[in-house]
């Protein structure tokens, strides 16, 4: 008998950790902010040529980026999830340096950058999105901010 309540006492302690984890919102859209950058994640849009979320496999969302701060002379945007059990992180989209200073022209003249059909593993716990951009006047010193995105654990 003691050997049971002991071992179910063990059962009830082990089980629990089990609980998967993924990236999932309650609400759309959830948006973080700082002095220089807004990042917002909301719904997918759906349409032909348009990828579709897959249960068990894959959630969509949109990802929009604004300049709400000062002009910036060139900007390069990285978009990363993590992997279970792993330090390192999965590129999932980026706008290359060859493009930085036209993106920051846009940026610059109120024009968001829009991701509309971003894919994301079911796996992942969160989304990271890393700016790097130089201010006019101080172009030879890169700036970097980053917004996590963890979603609501389920």
């Amino acid at each position: 008998m003691r050997f049971f309540v002991c071992a179910l006492c063990l059962f009830g302690l082990i089980v629990p950790s089990f609980e998967t984890k993924a990236l999932t919102f309650e609400e759309l859209p959830v948006k973080q902010a700082s002095k220089q950058w807004e990042v917002q994640i909301g719904k997918a849009e759906a349409g032909n040529g348009m990828a579709k979320p897959e249960k068990g496999a894959l959630h969509t969302y949109a990802v929009e980026i604004k300049n709400i701060g000062h002009d910036v002379a060139s900007a390069e945007i990285f978009l990363y999830r993590d992997e279970p059990n792993s330090s390192t992180k999965f590129s999932l989209w980026n706008i290359p340096h060859e493009n930085a200073v036209s993106l920051a022209k846009s940026l610059n003249h109120g024009s968001p950058v829009k991701h509309r059909n971003l894919l994301l593993a079911e796996n992942a716990t969160e989304l990271e999105v890393d700016i790097i951009w130089t201010e006019k006047g101080s172009e030879g010193r890169p700036l970097k901010e980053s917004f996590i995105f963890k979603g609501d654990e389920s």
